[in-house]
């Protein structure tokens, strides 16, 4: 057996790979940024084609110079992407529909008004929006000429960016999914572990296009794109992976990942909670024939935020200077800034609410307007982990952070202060990628068992709170949120 583990994570925003080794240490780290495509506003595209030329380049890099040794190659990926391809060519029919596009909104509307949406969270666990795979399934079949006889007719396959990426890496052998993305699809029963024929004929999308359900750590196929043969073994979305990265193994146990998007996951065991505060209900992962569930919150724009203002705005040139210029002012100077620029997630759930700045005054610079926007990201975290908080009944203890904007010591210490709780950031910020790595590991023996990879677990810095007041602050952000709604809610 080779001495490595190559996992594949392909974000948003770029696609990465990465090397561990038995220690759980990165070994080797190749990245590769992509086109973000907007054509409308609140629509947003990527490529699939570009997006498996930059997973292949990336994965030969970092696999170089261990060449023959790695064991077996693990997958996280961005939920709810959607990609349709031909099953004969591979070649998709539409770019990819990411998961902030908000093109079918008045579709999910107008399921909400034809009663649809208890029955939908029942079977899934998930609110009815434009988030999810299932209404862009619907969209590309009703807007690409000629693709709905197609698929009609079995000639086409869907897959969320992990079933893509194992159809590619298999030269088109193997169409699966694991169970955390097909949870994501608003397609999946979440109980019987079926796709739902019912749903399926609610949406009017032919089965024939969907791929197998297989559980997180088993061997799927394998792929020769390294020149020589290595299993493909583990696969699961990307904040499932960052949970079992962050081993939060144990109920109760909660993590958030601070990425293009924020995305807090509490374990819940064996249990599906559903939700009385607009949370998600989702599968965090399938070892075995056990199936952990968990409660999700979703932030739609955390780290694309800060990339819209660079590259949107041009008030800085990379993130450490946002950082830096953050730093630089005492406080906000009672600017809050709500990110809803592609609608707001849980637990408002507005599909049609747009970004707003409030408290500008001829005082404000651009250092207060980025701060403003380190603190929103916070802020929409602290509304989940309250919602979270009276679901399972419970005072978070402490919270383990990764992702991008986790580096930020300034948004941790303010996100101690809003939950008045311990923020812990692990040493390894790549969890996401760990925790495709650990599937992929288990299911080839690399790893015995999850008690051998516990203990690899290690924490980079403890955010404690400093006893500010956060009242004044926390009562400004309510009324900002309520200064964003949009007038349908």
């Amino acid at each position: 057996m080779g001495k490595y583990i190559l996992a594949i994570d392909q974000s948003t925003t770029s696609s990465k790979a990465l090397v561990f080794d038995h220690q759980g240490n990165i070994c080797s780290f190749e990245s590769c940024e992509f086109t973000q495509y907007f054509p409308s506003p609140g629509e947003v595209e990527h490529d699939a084609e570009q997006i498996w030329d930059a997973t292949l380049s990336v994965i030969r890099k970092a696999a170089a110079p261990f060449n023959g040794e790695i064991a077996a190659i693990g997958i996280t990926n961005q939920r709810e992407t959607t990609v349709v391809w031909d099953a004969a060519t591979g070649k998709p029919v539409y770019k990819a529909i990411v998961w902030q596009d908000r093109r079918t909104s008045n579709l999910c509307e107008l399921l909400k008004a034809n009663g649809f949406a208890d029955m939908i969270q029942s079977k899934t666990g998930l609110l009815i929006d434009a988030y999810f795979s299932a209404t862009k399934i619907r969209w590309i079949l009703d807007n690409v000429p000629g693709v709905r006889a197609r698929a009609e007719k079995g000639e086409l396959r869907f897959g969320t960016i992990d079933s893509w990426l194992v159809w590619n890496l298999t030269g088109g052998k193997v169409h699966v999914t694991d169970v955390s993305n097909a949870s994501r699809t608003m397609l999946f029963n979440i109980h019987t572990l079926e796709w739902d024929k019912e749903l399926l004929e609610l949406l009017d999308i032919p089965a024939s296009l969907l791929p197998r359900v297989c559980s997180n750590s088993e061997i799927y196929g394998t792929s020769d794109v390294l020149g020589y043969h290595v299993h493909i073994a583990g696969m699961a979305g990307d904040q499932q992976a960052a949970l079992f990265g962050q081993m939060c193994t144990q109920v109760g146990s909660m993590k958030n990942t601070y990425g293009t998007g924020c995305f807090l996951l509490m374990n819940s065991g064996q249990k599906a909670i559903m939700s009385q505060n607009k949370l998600l209900t989702t599968i965090a992962w399938k070892l075995g024939n056990t199936v952990n569930y968990a409660l999700e919150g979703s932030v739609f724009v955390a780290g694309s935020l800060l990339q819209w203002l660079r590259d949107g705005l041009k008030l800085f040139s990379n993130y450490p200077e946002a950082n830096t210029m953050a730093e630089s002012v005492p406080d906000n100077g009672g600017v809050y800034l709500v990110p809803a620029l592609t609608g707001l997630g849980a637990p408002y759930w507005d599909q049609f609410a747009r970004g707003t700045v409030c408290g500008i005054t001829r005082g404000t610079t651009s250092a207060h307007i980025i701060r403003a926007a380190l603190e929103g990201i916070a802020f929409q975290v602290m509304d989940i982990v309250n919602a979270m908080e009276k679901d399972a009944g419970v005072k978070t203890c402490e919270l383990k952070v990764d992702g991008g904007v986790s580096r930020s010591d300034l948004v941790l210490q303010f996100q101690a202060n809003l939950l008045d709780t311990k923020v812990i950031r692990s040493q390894v910020t790549e969890t996401t990628a760990l925790g495709a790595a650990y599937f992929a590991g288990l299911a080839v023996g690399f790893w015995s068992g999850i008690d051998e990879i516990k203990h690899q677990w290690k924490a980079d810095r403890v955010f404690t709170p400093d006893g500010s007041d956060m009242k004044s602050t926390k009562e400004a952000w309510k009324d900002a949120v309520g200064r964003t709604l949009s007038k349908t809610k």
